[in-house]
């Protein structure tokens, strides 16, 4: 049985996500299933660190931003929404080229919280990063 509160599209959610730090980075959403969203980023000037190996923080704002889509899906966008609480992230190997893809699976789904898991691999299908973010939901004030 699908988490989702609506339909997804992924074009739509590339809309939504149109000039901010996601869409800046070259985050694409590509995929979704009954619980699961997934979107892949480069790894090239906009996402390296010095090293010329993909930035930490590039990882993590890939997974804050698989989780808290999903999260929002997860909720009636008429009376609620959801912001990041705490995230964590795991750096597991470097990635130099190509993109990495993100796939964002809940733990929990409750009424005042959502748990997501994020598992970022490389084009080889290689684990690189696992993270870990808490969204709170909130009331919309009328």
């Amino acid at each position: 049985m699908a988490i989702w509160k609506d339909a997804v599209d992924l074009a739509q959610l590339a809309q939504r996500n149109a000039g901010t730090a996601a869409s800046h980075l070259g985050i694409e959403f590509t995929g979704f299933g009954e619980d699961w969203l997934a979107a892949r980023m480069p790894v090239d000037h906009r996402t390296v660190q010095p090293m010329g190996i993909l930035h930490g923080g590039a990882s993590v704002l890939l997974a804050e931003t698989l989780g808290s889509v999903a999260s929002n899906l997860c909720v009636d966008s008429e009376t609620h929404y959801c912001v990041g609480l705490d995230i964590n992230a795991n750096h597991i190997r470097s990635v130099k080229d190509k993109y990495v893809i993100g796939e964002a699976r809940p733990i929990h789904i409750g009424r005042s919280t959502h748990v997501w898991e994020i598992r970022i691999s490389d084009s080889a299908e290689r684990l690189t990063c696992i993270s870990r973010l808490t969204m709170s939901v909130l009331p919309r004030d009328r």
